[in-house]
């Protein structure tokens, strides 16, 4: 039996693998010159970079997918962070967080004053959460009766009190630690999925866990390496990716999806799996099909530069808060605004990986959190956001790094879209600014065509590679086995 993917981002290749693992033959349908979709490279002269996301958890994840193959032998290989992440603040505080949680825990203690009992008990309560929550919301789909039947969703409905649903995770940081740059620094894992902290709910208090109690990891040749080994292990299995292949209609005959429409051909399979942003694949792909217009996550703006200089006090990921950080979010999704005083979020990969860059330099990707594009003047935005990074990380570093950078390239969020396919260049899809959001996502098979499945950030469980990851894992146990 054959199977079509269309798109060819994690989503997309990890469902082929899956599908080609059940006994299908899989071929993918990828518009780009090139498969990975946001996990994607840029090569500027000696400097490379990963253009999309830039935190590697749940690993396992990945292995699942080399596992199916026992056979196959990859190169892909991962380390885990000593540190997470350096920390930034305009009046002088500085934290680095490494991957033991009581060191950071003590490190808080001693630049804020929070107990380091108080930040333990955070994370055990993150972790107890993400136990209880994620086998139903990040691992079945929610849309399915036999999920709501399953023995399994009991402990989280027993635990609904606790799960802070009916409270934000500003207040439920706020009511933690009472102490504002800590509680700053836990608000900004609702960015994780392009979320306000001050609308989304409290639940998203998990996030940290994946972070300090299962570790932030970094591949060993960069996150373009996770796509591209995945890649080539769905060649060795016989997976078909069919580059600059845009595929113009799902053919959808007697209530089933029969295959898929190309520019010179029609291609006829028994399954379709969309990686397509859902909104692009409605509108589109299926013919009169209306999308539903729901809140889209954040997006940014990204300065990919070549920098001729070495900062020792700088690690693979730093964070330089903004001052305001309610009013940052409140510009950033009530008021659909660039934020005047952005946070920033550096990633420097050569600092695992040296070749990524000349040994007198670094590779830095700087991202600042944008709405998704609501038709922005951005050659003007970036304009004035460069002046504001420059000018924010002249005052914390000390160093004027306009004459150090060496080579530049920008992606605004319309860049985002028309590279990516994001509807509005939306990193994460759908914002989880409501309780509901988890419900309101798409599910992972279309409700009116049978053999329709989606897949991907723009789907359920949402945003972000180990959500993707899952989409896909998802997708695939609701497809039978033809082994």
């Amino acid at each position: 039996m054959k199977a079509a993917v269309i798109g060819s981002g994690i989503a997309g290749i990890a469902a082929a693998l899956r599908l080609r693992s059940k006994g299908y033959d899989v071929t993918v349908f990828e518009a780009a010159d090139k498969p990975g979709g946001k996990l994607a490279e840029l090569q500027l002269r000696n400097y490379r970079f990963d253009m999309g996301p830039s935190l590697f958890t749940l690993p396992n994840l990945v292995d699942e997918l080399f596992d199916l193959f026992p056979q196959y032998k990859s190169d892909f290989s991962y380390q885990k962070l000593d540190v997470i992440c350096n920390y930034f603040w305009k009046d002088g505080h500085k934290l680095r967080a490494h991957k033991n949680t009581d060191s950071f825990a003590k490190s808080i203690e001693s630049e804020f004053g929070v107990s380091h009992k108080k930040v333990l008990d955070y994370l055990a309560k993150s972790k107890a959460n993400y136990n209880a929550t994620a086998p139903i919301f990040m691992e079945q789909s929610l849309h399915k009766i036999s999920t709501w039947l399953s023995a399994k969703i009991w402990k989280p409905l027993l635990s609904i009190s606790k799960l802070n649903l009916t409270t934000t995770l500003h207040e439920v940081n706020q009511k933690s630690f009472n102490e504002q740059h800590v509680v700053q620094l836990f608000n900004r894992y609702a960015t994780y999925n392009g979320s306000s902290p001050f609308l989304t709910p409290g639940i998203m208090q998990v996030i940290p866990h994946l972070e300090y109690n299962l570790g932030a990891f970094f591949p060993k040749k960069g996150m373009r390496s996770i796509v591209s080994s995945l890649i080539d292990l769905a060649k060795a299995q016989g997976v078909e990716i069919r580059c600059n292949e845009r595929v113009k209609k799902i053919i959808v005959c007697g209530g089933k999806a029969r295959g898929v429409e190309l520019e010179k051909e029609v291609f006829a399979a028994d399954v379709v799996v969309s990686n397509s942003d859902v909104f692009y694949t409605h509108r589109d792909l299926l013919k009169g099909s209306k999308p539903k217009e729901v809140e889209r996550s954040s997006s940014a703006v990204i300065f990919y530069w070549g920098v001729k200089k070495k900062f020792p006090e700088l690690d693979v990921h730093n964070i330089f808060f903004s001052k305001n950080y309610e009013e940052e979010f409140i510009e950033l999704f009530d008021e659909k605004k660039v934020p005047t005083d952005p946070t920033i979020y550096i990633h420097v990969s050569s600092k695992v990986n040296p070749e990524d860059s000349p040994n007198y330099g670094e590779n830095w990707f700087v991202m600042v959190n944008t709405p998704a594009d609501q038709n922005h003047d951005w050659p003007h935005e970036v304009a004035q956001l460069r002046a504001k990074v420059l000018s924010k990380l002249k005052n914390i570093l000390k160093v004027d790094l306009e004459g150090f950078i060496e080579v530049e390239h920008v992606n605004t969020p319309k860049d985002i879209e028309q590279r990516t396919g994001s509807y509005k260049g939306a990193l994460y899809g759908t914002s989880s600014n409501s309780q509901f959001a988890a419900f309101l996502r798409h599910p992972n098979f279309s409700t009116d065509i049978k053999n329709l499945y989606h897949c991907g950030g723009s789907a359920h469980p949402g945003g972000g590679i180990p959500l993707c990851l899952n989409s896909a894992k998802i997708v695939a146990s609701l497809i039978p086995d033809v082994r």
